[in-house]
């Protein structure tokens, strides 16, 4: 079945980096587009970020729009997302998400932007 497993997620400061990373298996990873997602604490779920199966597309919510860059690896199953300039607002869980013959998330990482 459909795994997603997220991790990279912690601590940062504002301006600081982190990179996520998803691995995935139970599908053929490489033909299908991948996205991010975030809930920060007390609103709604925000997309981040869309990388097609080949990786050589991406786009991005506005509010990451030039701090954020998504990859992926079609070898290791895996996506990435390198998040620069973090900002408080940046707090949130983050989700990666695959639509196969449904959607499909996997448990999150906790990203705290504070100093």
């Amino acid at each position: 079945q459909v795994q997603l497993v997220e991790s990279g997620g912690g601590l940062a400061q504002p301006g600081g980096s982190l990179r996520l990373s998803c691995a995935a298996s139970g599908f053929t990873f490489s033909n299908y587009a991948m996205r991010w997602y975030r809930w920060p604490p007390g609103k709604e779920r925000e997309w981040v970020a869309r990388i097609d199966s080949t990786g050589s597309s991406t786009s991005y919510g506005e509010a990451v729009k030039g701090r954020f860059t998504v990859s992926r690896d079609n070898v290791k199953n895996t996506i990435y997302l390198q998040m620069n300039s973090l900002k408080s607002d940046d707090t949130a869980a983050y989700y990666c998400n695959v639509w196969t013959d449904k959607d499909y998330y996997g448990q999150g990482t906790q990203v705290i932007v504070s100093s």
